[in-house]
């Protein structure tokens, strides 16, 4: 049977990573453009979203990898036995890193687009265009954490129950013949 500790043990560090990813939507940077009396230029509040999406992804990577540690990536050890315990593993085994992929790139992307700040200065009378991350990246990096956590946790229990199955292939396989 699926390990507690260890399932326990995932879920605390997932929603860890899911509130830091929170946490840096709520935190993104903003620009306002500054005026020394003959030029612009883009004047950006403190960094500390870069920070919490950083910690996120290392936070989800650290999940990702005790949950395929322990279940060896499905595909080392030996083989699971037949049942849909093993069809439902498979399906959320692929499942599980699609939504895994999708969750680091939005959040290592938005990590890398907050901390870009523009050094654009400006001596005509137009304002620069101060870069800043748009609304919702990390949101959702966050929604894909959550999801990454479900499917990884399902999937380990689907991947417990298939190599706890005992199949007894010695039984009455047929119809027999009589005498």
């Amino acid at each position: 049977m699926a390990s507690t500790l260890l399932l326990a043990l995932v879920f605390v560090i997932d929603l860890i990573a899911f509130a830091l990813a929170v946490a840096a939507e709520q935190r993104r940077s903003t620009a306002t453009v500054g005026n020394n009396g003959k030029e612009s230029y883009c004047v950006y509040d403190e960094d500390i979203a870069t920070g919490l999406g950083v910690g996120s992804f290392l936070f989800l990577l650290l999940s990702q990898i005790l949950i395929m540690v322990t279940s060896r990536c499905l595909c080392c050890g030996k083989a699971m036995r037949p049942s849909g315990s093993r069809a439902w593993a498979v399906v959320l085994f692929i499942t599980c890193w699609l939504f895994f992929f999708i969750a680091e790139v939005c959040l290592l992307a938005g990590s890398v687009r907050n901390a870009y700040h523009t050094k654009y200065k400006n001596l005509l009378n137009d304002p620069p265009s101060c870069a800043t991350l748009r609304k919702g990246v990390f949101g959702a990096g966050a929604a894909f954490a959550f999801l990454t956590a479900v499917v990884s946790e399902l999937y380990y229990v689907s991947y417990s129950k298939a190599n706890d199955a005992t199949v007894n292939y010695g039984k009455d396989t047929g119809v027999r013949m009589g005498n």
